[in-house]
């Protein structure tokens, strides 16, 4: 199973459509679970990445093999992304991305992940992210099936 937990909601129809279409094209392959928590405001950072940190906490679990998305993880092109999830399946079985809010992820966060990744040091938006990370899972179980899918 994935999961994936991810600070705000999607408002624009065109994200909101894309997720859809990589939930259900991701179904094929493996159970899907998207958590959404409340994007907090404010004008302390610090702040709002713990209140945001107090949130994510409750979405885990003791079994879950947390993958956090942060600027300074780790690249991995997407058939080593793919090597990575298919080894990483076969010792737990669920997997958890956090996209962290605006200010990011509280070092608490970090500090519980197992893998640290990023897809690049540049700065996407949050909605746009989602669609990226679902994207690439969706491309990993293509590779891993030995499925044709476009370059």
């Amino acid at each position: 199973m994935i999961k994936i937990i991810c600070v705000g909601k999607i408002k624009e129809k065109f994200f909101q459509e894309a997720i859809k279409e990589y939930t259900k094209r991701l179904s094929k392959y493996t159970k899907l679970e998207i958590i959404e928590v409340e994007d907090m405001k404010g004008d302390n950072p610090q702040v709002i990445m713990n209140k945001e940190k107090d949130l994510i906490l409750k979405k885990i679990s003791d079994k879950d093999y947390i993958i956090t998305l942060e600027i300074e993880g780790k690249e991995l092109s997407s058939k080593d992304f793919s090597k990575y999830l298919d080894q990483t399946f076969l010792n737990h079985s669920n997997i958890t991305f956090i996209i962290g809010g605006s200010y990011g992820l509280d070092p608490q966060i970090k500090e519980m992940s197992h893998f640290k990744l990023s897809f690049s040091k540049m700065t996407f938006p949050h909605q746009l992210f989602r669609v990226l990370l679902l994207e690439q899972i969706y491309r990993s179980y293509k590779i891993s099936h030995n499925e044709s899918y476009h370059k």
